[in-house]
């Protein structure tokens, strides 16, 4: 499961070419203002080391018996996730038992990994991970800064990751996990500030309602009711009305 896994050192042109390509990734971290804007990054990230998927996720708590409890943003297949979860197949996992033990990042081919189990579940992930070509990757564990643990995982059917790759992935991973500890606690703060009218604006805007028929239902002049949804525009980091209901509405501000 470990360092023999990773493979031969990439040319000094290629490690460059790494090293640049990370720099521009993480500049691009930095101006992302949603949890999609992550996604969409992590898909980048994802094509460019030849991985198929990726997941970020919290430490799942031990006895947990889902992933997807604990997932924050990941592409994996809903099937395959489903039947992972169906099977149980965190409660008995080798690879979450020495993530929980230990803080650096490694490598991981999961036929290896099936041999650790018993023989029902061995089979099951053997045919899984298998049938959604998945057979390695690379677990990097990660903290916030309010010191929650996390991981960040790449899977696929791709030749094992060089050491540089290990090295930048899992650069990749702290700026990662970090920003979308930021995103949220900014998500948290603006929750905090929007005003009572300004959800209830935002709540008719979303009903597909227009500033002067909002003005009607609530009895206030249409400049008010666009003074409110400005506001609140401005409060969500938006560019438009469209996008603030629908930030709104990811952060279940409104229904």
């Amino acid at each position: 499961m470990g360092d023999d896994l990773i493979s031969a050192p990439l040319p000094v042109e290629q490690m460059k070419a790494r090293l640049d390509a990370v720099e521009g990734f993480i500049k691009e971290l930095g101006l992302s203002r949603t949890q999609f804007d992550v996604f969409r990054l992590m898909k980048r990230v994802t094509d460019y080391f030849s991985a198929r998927v990726f997941m970020v996720m919290n430490m799942p708590p031990v006895g947990s018996p889902t992933l997807a409890a604990s997932s924050v943003i990941t592409n994996w297949p809903a099937e395959m996730l489903s039947e992972y979860d169906s099977h149980n197949l965190l409660l008995s996992s080798p690879v979450f038992e020495r993530l929980r033990s230990v803080s650096v990042p490694f490598a991981f081919d999961m036929m290896a990994v099936a041999r650790e189990r018993d023989a029902k579940t061995s089979e099951i992930t053997k045919s899984l991970f298998s049938r959604f070509n998945m057979p390695r990757g690379g677990c990097f564990p990660v903290c916030d800064g309010a010191g929650n643990r996390g991981i960040v995982t790449w899977t696929g059917d791709m030749p094992a990751f060089s050491t540089p790759d290990m090295m930048a992935l899992n650069y990749l991973s702290a700026h990662i996990f970090n920003r979308l500890a930021e995103i949220r606690d900014m998500d948290a703060r603006v929750t905090e500030t929007l005003t009572e009218r300004e959800i209830e604006c935002l709540n008719w805007t979303a009903a597909g309602k227009t500033s002067i028929e909002i003005s009607e239902i609530m009895g206030l002049s249409e400049h008010t009711i666009n003074h409110y949804l400005n506001r609140a525009t401005k409060k969500l980091d938006t560019v438009n009305r469209t996008q603030a209901v629908a930030k709104a509405l990811r952060l279940g501000l409104i229904k």
